[in-house]
C-alpha cells in the first residue's frame, strides 16, 4: 500500500555543500529507484542542535516528503543507519490531516517566495 511519508535527517556539519547535495541525491534516488515519488524537498540548512550528538552541536537539516510502499521505510532507515554522514533521522507516515497541513505549508511558503520576488522585479 502506498502511503505518504515525511523524513527529516540531520547530516554531520563537517560536510561541504557538494557532499551534502550528494547525500540528498542519494536518498531521493533511493526513493525513486524503489518505486516511490518525491513530493517535496526542503533544505533547512545548518542549525544548532538541542543537545550534542556524537560531540557535534550543529547539523545540516533536510526534509523529504515522499510517497512509497510501507515496506520501503525499513530500507530507507537501514540506509540512514549505514551512512556515517547521517547523525539523526526521523520518518513518519502522514495521515490525511498532516498531508493537508503540509500542502497548506508549501502553498504559504510559495506565496511568500513570490511576494519576496515581486519587489525585486519592480526595482529592475
Amino acid at each position: 500500500m502506498v502511503n505518504q511519508y515525511e523524513t527529516v535527517f540531520i547530516a554531520t556539519p563537517v560536510l561541504s555543500e557538494a557532499q551534502m547535495k550528494e547525500a540528498v541525491a542519494k536518498y531521493t534516488q533511493l526513493i525513486r529507484d524503489n518505486g516511490g515519488e518525491v513530493v517535496y524537498e526542503e533544505d533547512w540548512g545548518l542549525r544548532q542542535l538541542a543537545y550534542p550528538i556524537q560531540h557535534k552541536t550543529t547539523g545540516f537539516y533536510y526534509l523529504i516528503e515522499f510517497k512509497a510502499d510501507s515496506q520501503f521505510v525499513n530500507t530507507l532507515e537501514t540506509q540512514y543507519h549505514r551512512d556515517e554522514r547521517i547523525i539523526r533521522f526521523l520518518t513518519v507516515a502522514l495521515d490525511k490531516d498532516a498531508i493537508a497541513y503540509a500542502e497548506k505549508r508549501r502553498a504559504n511558503k510559495a506565496a511568500k517566495a513570490a511576494a519576496a520576488e515581486a519587489p525585486k522585479a519592480e526595482e529592475e
